[in-house]
């Protein structure tokens, strides 16, 4: 039973991580766009970091479930 969650808790986390990273990708661009205005381009920068913060959160998170799915 205990394998199951944490393959469930697995799935969760890499499909959270892959929506933080699909995120950051669209925000690193808004903020490269020269058509955008400046606080839409630093606003997007900043979110860009706080995705890629998140990407690694539930990698990490990911990574642990997967491990304890395992053993």
């Amino acid at each position: 039973m205990e394998t199951i969650k944490n393959t469930v808790n697995y799935v969760a986390e890499s499909v959270q991580g892959a929506g933080a990273t699909a995120s950051k990708e669209v925000n690193k661009e808004v903020a490269k766009d020269n058509n955008a205005d400046l606080t839409t381009r630093a606003t997007a920068a900043k979110d860009a970091l706080f995705d890629k913060k998140d990407e690694q959160v539930h990698q990490t998170k990911a990574d642990v479930h997967k491990e304890a799915a395992q053993h």
